[in-house]
């Protein structure tokens, strides 16, 4: 019985607002605050509640938004370049941010987060029950973030989007007489501390989720001098591809499509957006 009901003996007679009993006085019967009316003990009890309000919906899930923490770091060094210029010129400040451009250290941000928004709007036309996605996760503890995750029947991907002039290749020295050393290089710059980076944000993801389901590192890397046949390379377990060759290895079939959306919920709670 709620909090709305109280069984009572009837003062007056009355009429069961559920079968249409007519219940005489000193009746023993349920008598509802909130509608005012009785109930015979026959009918108790009452109606049950709608399947909407009994079953608690689940909290909606923010999956992010790609390129977020990129993008506002773009536009708080441009903005706190223009103070500076404006300040320090104050008639011909307009005029000397329309002639010059943004230093190459503010604009490495704003084409990371075009990178990173190209990569999310693609992940996300793929996005389905079986194939969940997340965006621009902070790692708790750090400055650090995930730029994509996807969680598909095969395992988990976590996903590094670049946006690089070059060719993305695989240097490997030594092998025989010396220690096999593997260097990512993209045109002729060393770039093997991205794949470092991932195989941390992996580590991140391995440790939520455990060891049960596979992690897999990708580097993504948009608009880059890629051969027409080939290309695509591995090294220290990291996945170095473009969004073509990725998109087809999300949505393979695999064995824990069911523990999707779980491990979805999971990752959505221990990555808050960045």
């Amino acid at each position: 019985m709620s909090a709305d009901e109280k069984q009572m003996k009837l003062r007056y007679a009355g009429v069961c607002r559920r079968c249409g009993a007519e219940l005489t006085a000193r009746t023993e019967a349920i008598y509802e605050r909130s509608t005012k009316t009785v109930r015979c003990l026959d009918c108790s009890p009452a109606e049950p509640a709608p399947l909407d309000e009994l079953v608690e919906s689940p909290e909606p899930i923010d999956i992010g938004t790609p390129g977020a923490s990129a993008r506002r770091e773009y536009e708080r060094r441009q903005a706190k370049r223009e103070t500076r210029v404006r300040e320090k010129h104050p008639k011909l400040g307009g005029l000397i941010l329309a002639l010059s451009d943004d230093p190459q250290s503010t604009m490495v941000w704003d084409q990371g987060a075009n990178g990173e928004e190209t990569l999310g709007q693609g992940l996300n036309k793929l996005a389905s029950d079986t194939l969940r996605v997340l965006h621009d996760r902070r790692i708790p503890g750090t400055r650090a973030n995930i730029d994509h995750i996807a969680v598909t029947p095969t395992g988990i991907y976590v996903i590094d989007a670049k946006k690089y002039k070059g060719r993305p290749s695989l240097k490997v020295e030594g092998g025989i007489l010396r220690p096999r050393v593997e260097k990512l290089l993209v045109g002729t710059r060393d770039q093997t501390k991205l794949v470092d980076g991932v195989l941390k944000q992996v580590d991140v993801v391995r440790a939520i989720i455990g060891n049960d389901i596979p992690v897999t590192g990708v580097l993504c890397f948009i608009e880059a001098d890629w051969p027409l046949v080939g290309g695509a390379f591995s090294t220290r377990g990291v996945e170095v591809l473009w969004p073509k060759k990725l998109y087809p290895r999300l949505t393979t079939d695999g064995s824990i499509a069911s523990d999707v959306e779980d491990l979805h919920r999971r990752l959505v709670s221990a990555l808050p957006p960045a």
